[in-house]
């Protein structure tokens, strides 16, 4: 296995980089620790993969007994969704997030944030704040306030990195935890769906060979929808994410398609770029 690489980027920010894991931190505060701050990213972060790797069987499965930390957190925020099919898997990115930020983050520090490919960790310190741009809009964003129980933020969609059951171009969550976030945004953007025969699906395992979807049909295609359709399967995902919002297990969630986008209730949305 490949070594795990720690930078400090021109503008600041901590670059951690390991296999498929790539991951940018940020702390504001005082300077010393800021870096004793990344120094303890850098050397948690050094052993995750090899965590995760030793337990990809049961992470990989819908029912299997996980051991490490960063394990039992993806099993624990992907437990609510259940029985709707769901693995560990889809929480990865936002509990690798939080094991990182967990580490970062300390005294000296007014706030600190682990974006973990658009999977984000959030902290801050009493009285501060943060605005994040939507991974699906740079023209979106939304600002957490310490009194706020939003801490993470998770994008999923069949446009990114991981595989969807649906069609959203993206779907964005925000919720008490950045893995709680990350299952959320899977299972809304997999709800994000309509019977369409333009629509082109593959079995995950015929396109990435140890997928934890199996034979399941994943998109690989959505042609240009009309405006009926569009709405149709925004709003079987906007249902989906409502419910979750109701039973507390998220905070609220955009939904995108095809230029068109709807949001819970809940969440507000500022235009505007974003900012520190």
């Amino acid at each position: 296995m490949s070594k795990a690489m720690a930078a400090l980027l021109p503008d600041g920010r901590l670059h951690l980089q390991h296999g498929p894991i790539d991951i940018l931190a940020e702390a504001f505060g005082q300077s010393e620790a800021i870096r004793a701050g990344h120094a303890r990213a850098a050397a948690r972060f050094a052993t995750i993969l090899a965590e995760l790797v030793a337990e990809l069987p049961a992470l990989r499965s819908e029912a299997a007994a996980v051991e490490g930390v960063v394990a039992r957190r993806m099993a624990k925020a992907v437990a609510p969704f259940r029985p709707t099919f769901i693995t560990p898997m889809a929480a990865v990115a936002g509990a690798v997030a939080e094991e990182v930020l967990a580490a970062l983050a300390g005294p000296g520090l007014t706030r600190a944030y682990v974006n973990n490919g658009g999977d984000i960790a959030l902290w801050l310190a009493p009285g501060e704040r943060l605005t994040c741009a939507l991974a699906a809009s740079s023209m979106d964003r939304v600002t957490v306030a310490s009194g706020d129980p939003v801490r993470g933020i998770a994008t999923s969609g069949w446009r990114g990195r991981s595989f969807s059951l649906g069609i959203a171009d993206a779907v964005t969550v925000v919720a008490r935890t950045a893995a709680m976030a990350d299952a959320a945004a899977t299972m809304v953007a997999n709800a994000v769906d309509l019977d369409h025969p333009g629509i082109q699906r593959r079995p995950a395992r015929k396109v990435q060979c140890e997928s934890d979807l199996g034979e399941r049909l994943v998109t690989v295609a959505v042609p240009v929808l009309s405006p009926q359709d569009r709405t149709l399967a925004l709003m079987a995902g906007l249902r989906v994410a409502e419910t979750f919002r109701a039973r507390g297990l998220i905070e609220g969630a955009a939904l995108f398609l095809q230029g068109e986008m709807r949001a819970t209730s809940a969440l507000a949305l500022e235009k505007g770029t974003a900012s520190g």
